[in-house]
């Protein structure tokens, strides 16, 4: 995502006449975004949606008693886990919690897990993610 400098610079101007602070910034880059959008694209989108909402009833159990897919744009209990717990679901899959999700273990390499967790977190908004983080922080 390229942004205009000047309109860049008159948002910083702008935000600091009117006392916001620029959000800090997150552990991931663009580079980390764009490889976990192609991770997300080949293993998670069919199930939670090509913008992360996932499914619309997803605190409900299905009539086979599993829980659907939740969304990971930040509107649901994704942004509540730490980083190990968030890598642990990718790992284990949602059985562990009720859900079908299948295991990536062994499926995804290390950067891959990462990579798709910066990718569902830029959907996050900066009030979720600065949640997230002063929660989380390692």
């Amino acid at each position: 995502m390229r942004i205009d400098l000047s309109v860049a610079r008159y948002l910083i101007l702008a935000g600091t006449l009117t006392g916001c602070s620029e959000p800090a910034p997150r552990w991931y880059t663009e580079h980390d975004v764009a490889s976990g959008g192609k991770v997300y694209e080949n293993n998670c989108i069919s199930c939670h949606n090509a913008d992360a909402t996932g499914t619309e009833r997803w605190k409900k159990p299905t009539e086979q008693g599993h829980y659907p897919p939740p969304p990971l744009n930040g509107t649901a209990h994704t942004w509540h886990h730490p980083m190990p717990a968030l890598l642990q679901t990718i790992n284990e899959g949602g059985a562990p919690y009720g859900g079908v999700m299948p295991p990536f273990k062994d499926v995804l390499g290390d950067y891959e897990k990462k990579a798709v967790i910066a990718y569902v977190q830029s959907f996050w908004s900066d009030d979720i993610y600065q949640r997230w983080e002063s929660l989380h922080k390692e």
